[in-house]
């Protein structure tokens, strides 16, 4: 049978053109459908075999189902498959050489019309058509590049099952046989594609000389020559070894992901299509080291110490210690102007502090003081309000050279405790820390630099009235540089620094420098500082009041009892009463022996960055060195993703684009995921199951957890699955990574701006990421999401997930008992889960990566999806009951309960309107919900009333905290008389110039009152004797004043002074007065009595007895 040759037509012939252009046409990639009806309509006349091979040809182009499953291959028949007019027309339609009819193999045939008769040499094996190949892995077939520079010649080879390859255009007819070419491996990241024929010279350069070998017009015909040869691609014949054909079904994919109508990769580097990470290994591996950090922070916070078996004269003893605590515990309730509190526990103080003081060296020097002041002052605390006191009790003891000392240090504890409580936590145990402390300075034979001042002040409870009247009156104030404040916030556990300065940086290199366990954060203090956390402590009133800088330290674990009749000695390990004294010990007599203190004016300048790592040290830096380092940093991570978006330049609008869109889209996926968590909380809360969690922890995980974690995911992977469908995983995993670390370098930069110290989390979150990318970016790109791959990028990110891990438990602890005294407005469920939510979206930020890496998400989805509608099941159902009664772990709800009588008086002075009962407010959003079964009397529609006439709606607040307890019922009950009625009288009423009144009162009632204050209507609280003579408006406008004496304190007497219009008929101003009786045989009725006795015992219920008046004047 005649073979079919190439044809050696003149250029401008249109079937040579054909025949040279096919592989030309590959680049436009058009559809299957429209390459066979090209076919179709541009070839002759096709028999019905003819037919067949013309589609193979044609057809068979990505196509991996057929036979031949090389997505770039084109199959061509071997010429002895055909007969010469099949094979002649097969030509003539692919737009090769034509052959003629009856030709034999080694004779030339007649010359068609229109052609020139080619030369009479020996032919060299033709290739049955012109065109060329891409094959895909080189390793696995043996084949390698070749180059084919503009000398090169088309050549044949033998293909793997004995054909011929295809090659590129065809070469002049007579010209001599294929010559040898130097082989050429074409540079890293090149354009080309894998076993190719390799041309070096750019695609405009190898397009022109394909056109210049064209016959332009008026130009003589000639043959193409050897060194204007197109590239050549090798074919690659179906069958061969199993690993080539595997390698063949995987196209290589590209680096930006993007594919074209056909499915195929467009141009750009290219890289192997790996396999995706298994759902069953990268779930699984996830899960398993987030569970392997919280045992390492669980680890940490539970990290106390033993107390030395023998501890020595001068080193701090927590046995001896522990008995100070069980001492002072033992006097019951030190609530202020109480016998326990002014007569008890200042004696059994002074009785220690002389004993002490009989034991010391020589080389010191004990003063002490017992300090009685009367004051006020105001603060923006709860509102604002302002606070008097009167002949409240200090206990103060100096320690000093025996020569005496300029400057002073000052230790600060207080030894009262709030009604109904032992106060074990706060702050007996900082007092009996303070005096051993003071016992273990004392008998040391060196003396200190400088003197050390203890304060034991005995009205802090009263929104520290204590500390002011000793920084603002007592004569030793004057030379503290600095102090160290030792509170609670919750029941043992470590001890952490949660305020320091003003400024004054020294201050914390010093407990950097001292302290032996230190657990420090300036994240605590900015949280802290910020006020939403209910609660304040005297470090306040040093810096604001006695402009003094100092360290403010509180046990935090287990607030579930803070300010309960819980909080007893027993509760408090011996492990955590060591750490703190080796702490506070160890800080104050390096601040004792320091050069600083006498100039402690001199360096305060600027913040400091603080932080401990898992409690084995604490990094400190300047504020302004870690401004520095947080730009640098997102300064680099930013022209790290400028770099990568921005090239190759050809792409560059098609990376940004991509870029932004993963941006967006993670950015959405948090918010949607907030949304709902929020949707499921609220739901929970209406449903009255909120709380759920509040003595099961991890049914917060469970249920907020679960649904965010889920959320998250399913939103990526429908992204995934519609919008990214062929898109390449690898390129996905890395394209978001960079989103993430967009994000956060964005706020990084953004709260470093707001001059937030808490920066250095971000600076965590960009720096480390980022190393680890760089680092193992080439496993990634090399080996595909591998087990491998996953343990180092884990490893990568070992530091900042830790640290957060961390850090978010630290915060939990102290978060989750607040909800159970943040007060009946606040919705608990909403705030936990959106902190839950923060901290899934923080964890999740660099593991969404892996939800585009891994094959399916269909497991995970499921199992999350599951373990939320359980627990939400089960929430709903009631089994999970908030509160907890258990004797080794109680989580008690919070009720207080007032037995009051009311009388409202007229202008004059007739009393209108009086009643009394029972007014009962709990401290959660749950109300007393879960006590109306037990007290059937107690129900909803029984609601307190509000007085809107009169200042806070008439009701005895103890403190101005109305605006967080609005659900409150009433129960009546009978009138009380207590023994010490409260005794209010209108000394006089004044006219003052400018159109203003003074009114001048006297009171005289039981240690804590309290006066409500609301002018008329076209009047106004000019000044008044209280404070700096200022009136502080509480929420909502009206004046609150808290007022405390100790013992055997003198009638107040104070005056306010307003503006009033020329009529007031009406008078110009409302004045109340609440008297408390907070202990003593007028603190509970027998009503109160019996109606605390039938609540649960899962309850911790504080009642006292009240009266109020309401006064026109």
């Amino acid at each position: 049978m005649p073979k079919i040759q190439c044809s050696g037509g003149k250029p401008s012939n249109p079937e040579h053109r054909r025949c040279r252009d096919l592989p030309s046409a590959r680049l436009h990639r058009p559809s299957a459908p429209v390459r066979w009806f090209v076919a179709l309509f541009t070839a002759p006349p096709l028999t019905p075999r003819l037919l067949l091979h013309t589609s193979l040809c044609v057809l068979t182009k990505n196509n991996r189902k057929k036979p031949w499953k090389h997505e770039d291959s084109y199959i061509f028949a071997s010429e002895a498959t055909l007969p010469a007019k099949d094979g002649a027309i097969l030509a003539q339609a692919q737009g090769q050489a034509v052959a003629r009819p009856g030709a034999v193999a080694g004779h030339r045939a007649p010359p068609l019309p229109g052609r020139r008769p080619p030369p009479a040499k020996t032919r060299a094996p033709r290739p049955l058509f012109c065109g060329r190949t891409h094959v895909q892995a080189r390793k696995a077939s043996g084949d390698r590049y070749r180059g084919a520079g503009q000398g090169a010649t088309p050549i044949t080879e033998p293909n793997g099952r004995g054909g011929r390859a295809v090659t590129g255009p065809c070469p002049p007819r007579d010209s001599p046989g294929p010559r040898p070419r130097p082989r050429r491996t074409p540079p890293r990241g090149g354009g080309g594609r894998a076993g190719a024929l390799f041309d070096p010279r750019p695609a405009p350069y190898r397009a022109s000389a394909r056109r210049s070998s064209r016959r332009q017009p008026g130009s003589s015909a000639r043959p193409m020559e050897r060194s204007e040869a197109a590239p050549v691609w090798r074919l690659r014949a179906t069958g061969g070894h199993r690993d080539r054909d595997r390698d063949r079904r995987h196209a290589p994919p590209r680096e930006d992901g993007d594919r074209d109508m056909g499915g195929k990769k467009r141009g750009g580097p290219r890289r192997r299509r790996l396999l995706p990470l298994p759902e069953a290994r990268g779930a699984p591996l996830v899960l398993l080291y987030l569970l392997g950090l919280r045992a390492l922070v669980h680890v940490s916070h539970r990290q106390l110490l033993s107390p030395p078996s023998a501890a020595g004269p001068r080193d701090f003893s927590a046995r001896r210690a522990r008995g100070y605590l069980d001492n002072i515990t033992a006097i019951g309730p030190r609530t202020v102007g109480s016998p326990e509190n002014e007569v008890l526990a200042v004696n059994y103080l002074l009785e220690q502090i002389r004993a002490i003081e009989r034991e010391s060296t020589d080389a010191h020097k004990i003063s002490v003081d017992v300090q009685r002041p009367t004051g006020s002052f105001s603060i923006d605390f709860l509102g604002g309000f302002t606070s008097y006191y009167a002949n409240i009790t200090n206990v103060v003891v100096k320690l000093e050279p025996r020569n005496g000392a300029e400057h002073a240090v000052l230790s600060n504890c207080h030894f009262d405790s709030v009604p109904n409580t032992p106060g074990a936590s706060d702050d007996a145990v900082s007092c009996a820390v303070m005096l051993e402390i003071l016992n273990t300075l004392s008998k040391s034979s060196e003396p200190l630099q400088h003197a050390v001042i203890f304060l034991f002040n005995g009205a802090e409870e009263n929104i520290l009235q204590a500390s002011h009247g000793f920084i603002t009156q007592h004569e030793w104030a004057k030379s503290i540089r600095a102090f160290i404040n030792l509170e609670a916030a919750g029941v043992g556990g470590k001890e952490l620094v949660f305020q320091t300065g003003p400024e004054n940086p020294w201050l914390v290199q010093a407990y950097v420098v001292a302290a032996k366990h230190p657990f420090a954060s300036v994240v605590a203090q900015e949280i802290f500082q910020s006020g939403i956390i209910p609660a304040d402590t005297d470090f306040r009133i040093y810096r604001d009041f006695g402009n003094v800088p100092g360290i403010d330290l509180a046990f935090i674990e287990n607030g579930y009892i803070y300010h309960t009749e819980y909080d007893t000695s027993d509760r408090i390990l011996t492990d955590s009463i060591q750490r703190a004294g080796d702490n506070i010990l160890a800080v104050l007599k390096y601040l004792a022996t320091s050069d600083k203190l006498a100039k402690s004016f001199e360096y305060r300048h600027g913040n400091v960055v603080f932080f401990d790592v898992f409690g084995l040290f604490v990094l400190a830096y300047p504020a302004h060195v870690g401004t520095i380092m947080n730009y640098i940093t997102a300064a680099i991570a930013f022209l790290y993703l400028i770099k990568k978006v921005l090239q190759p330049k050809t792409r560059a609008i098609h990376n940004l684009k991509k870029f932004f869109t993963a941006f967006g889209l993670t950015l959405i996926s948090w918010v949607c995921t907030l949304v709902t968590v929020l949707i499921v909380a609220v739901f929970v809360s209406v449903i009255g199951r909120s709380l759920s969690w509040y003595t099961h922890f991890y049914v917060s995980v469970f249920l907020y957890g679960t649904a965010a974690a889920a959320k998250l995911i399913l939103v990526h992977t429908l992204a995934k699955k519609f919008f990214y469908k062929n898109t390449n995983e690898q390129y996905l995993g890395d394209i978001f990574f960079d989103a993430s670390l967009m994000i956060w370098s964005i706020a990084l930069a953004m709260i470093t701006q707001m001059g937030l110290c808490s920066a250095f989390i971000c600076t965590l979150w960009v720096a480390f990421p980022l190393l680890a990318k760089l680092m193992i970016h080439k496993e990634l790109s090399q080996r595909g999401a591998t087990i491998k791959f996953v343990m180092m990028y884990m490893l990568g990110m070992f530091v900042p997930y830790l640290y957060m891990m961390y850090l978010s438990w630290t915060v939990f602890e102290m978060f989750t008992p607040i909800m159970g005294r943040s007060g009946s407005e606040i919705l608990p469920d909403v705030v936990l889960a959106g902190f839950i939510v923060v901290i899934t979206m923080i964890l999740s930020s660099y593991f969404i990566n892996f939800i585009y890496l891994v094959k399916s998400t269909k497991t995970t989805l499921i199992t999350l999806t599951t373990v939320f509608v359980v627990t939400l099941i089960l929430v709903c159902s009631g089994i999970f009951f908030p509160y907890s009664s258990d004797a080794a772990n109680p989580k008690p709800k919070r009720v207080f309960l007032q037995h009051m009588s009311r009388k409202f008086h007229d202008l004059d002075g007739n009393v209108v309107k009086s009643d009394s009962g029972i007014w009962i407010n709990g401290f959660d959003y749950n109300g007393i919900s879960h006590i109306t079964p037990h007290v059937p009397e107690i129900n909803d529609t029984i609601r307190t009333p509000c007085e809107e006439q009169a200042p806070f709606c008439g009701l005895p607040w103890i403190l101005p905290v109305h605006f967080m307890f609005r659900k409150n019922w009433y129960l009546p009950a009978p009138e009380i008389f207590p023994r010490s009625p409260i005794h209010f009288k209108v000394l006089s009423k004044e006219l003052m110039p400018w159109n203003s009144v003074r009114l001048s009162f006297e009171v005289s009632g039981p240690s804590h009152m309290s006066v409500y204050v609301r002018p008329h209507e076209g009047s106004a609280l000019s000044t008044w004797s209280l404070g700096d003579g200022r009136p502080v408006a509480s929420l909502g406008g009206d004046y609150f004043v808290f007022y405390s004496h100790g013992l055997q304190a003198t009638p107040w007497h104070f005056w306010v002074e307003l503006t009033a219009p020329e009529k007031h008929s009406d008078g110009i101003v409302s004045l109340a007065i609440a008297a408390h009786y907070f202990f003593g045989e007028d603190q509970k009725s027998p009503q109160l009595y019996a109606l605390l006795e039938r609540l649960p015992n899962w309850t911790f219920s504080s009642g006292w007895s009240c009266t109020y008046d309401l006064f026109v004047f």
